[in-house]
């Protein structure tokens, strides 16, 4: 990529998509071009086609999408494979049809089959069934893998595909009915905090800067105290404990979100579709269990009350650890470790909720 290229970012303001105008901008790209939902709906292939036409981008990072964790896989099935189906297809197909020059498109490590060899290799993908808590998801996020190779193989396109583990970062997703884990951890053990200290005005102003999920909305500051601290107990979160999802015995592998940017751009600049194969994993290489983790986000926040863990709800897979040995090879690796990007993401939470 040159410094004056007309580089498009789909899905800016998402987690990934912020972290990329940072990153980009850090490095003297200044052609961006940035549209919110409102201004261009990914899913109608005639907008699409029209932006492209318009607007001419080089080069193109997907990094739009609908995600939300294990809770929000299993109650949105539909809308996961739908539109995350219609995005890649159309992006992707648009990329073609208007000339860009590159495009790196980010997808996810639920690609690979649920009881796949750990650490997952790039290899393994489609050798086995896939986790059925997001397997819409997953099948999208397949279907685009697929959808670069094969325009690669027939158009001669030079369309990146890289798969990610968990991401987590400023500017995540706080809804405790959609979060993924990281954020929803945050968030509990944050709120839990506020119980303890009996700051109903910091409850208020997080309730108010984000929306608690489960049809709660802004409205919900609004209540008085008792009533918001039994809908909180009501999720799991009190002064003297805090309830998770599953066992905490699952092993997870986490990469901060700048240092996926970091790898996005990089790739970007120095390799092409030819020089990575189908796609590459990105992440740390390393993993640990949900419990663990738990722990330390826990210490990151401060909260002294207890972690009790709900059985009775699923774990998703029992492992999930990519191989990272390919991106590895071509002089790329992950530079933040896991409490320091957990103290990163909190203190932007902190932040933005008015609290510290």
């Amino acid at each position: 990529m040159e410094r004056e290229s007309r580089i498009y970012v789909a899905g800016h303001r998402g987690l990934v998509g912020s972290a990329l105008v940072r990153k980009l901008r850090e490095k003297g790209y200044k052609r961006l071009i940035l549209k919110s939902h409102s201004e261009l709906d990914l899913i109608r292939q005639k907008d699409v086609e029209e932006f492209f036409s318009r607007e001419r981008p080089s080069y193109v990072f997907l990094a739009a999408a609908k995600v939300g964790g294990i809770l929000a896989n299993n109650t949105y099935k539909a809308e996961f494979i739908y539109e995350n189906l219609l995005i890649a297809a159309n992006v992707i197909h648009a990329s073609y049809r208007f000339g860009v020059k590159k495009l790196l498109n980010l997808g996810s490590s639920c690609i690979y089959p649920r009881m796949a060899p750990q650490p997952m290799k790039e290899e393994y993908l489609l050798t086995g069934s896939l986790e059925p808590t997001n397997e819409p998801y997953a099948v999208a996020k397949i279907a685009a893998i697929k959808l670069c190779r094969y325009y690669n193989e027939q158009y001669r396109t030079n369309f990146l595909s890289i798969m990610v583990t968990n991401l987590y970062g400023p500017g995540d997703n706080f809804n405790l009915e959609t979060a993924h884990v990281i954020p929803a951890l945050i968030r509990k053990f944050h709120l839990a905090k506020l119980l303890e200290k009996r700051d109903f005005m910091g409850i208020r102003r997080d309730l108010i800067r984000f929306p608690l999920g489960f049809g709660w909305g802004r409205e919900l500051a609004e209540k008085k105290d008792r009533e918001i601290e039994k809908i909180l107990e009501e999720c799991g979160i009190t002064s003297e404990k805090v309830i998770l999802w599953g066992s905490g015995e699952p092993y997870r592998e986490f990469l901060f979100v700048d240092d996926l940017a970091d790898a996005c751009i990089y790739l970007m600049e120095n390799y092409d579709a030819e020089d990575i194969g189908e796609f590459v994993n990105v992440g740390t290489g390393r993993d640990l269990q949900v419990r663990e983790l738990a722990e330390i986000v826990k210490s990151v926040v401060g909260f002294e009350g207890d972690i009790l863990w709900d059985r009775n709800k699923p774990d998703g897979t029992p492992r999930k650890l990519l191989d990272v040995s390919r991106i590895n090879k071509l002089s790329w690796r992950a530079k933040t470790s896991l409490k320091e990007g957990i103290g990163k993401t909190y203190a932007w939470y902190e932040r933005e909720v008015g609290y510290g």
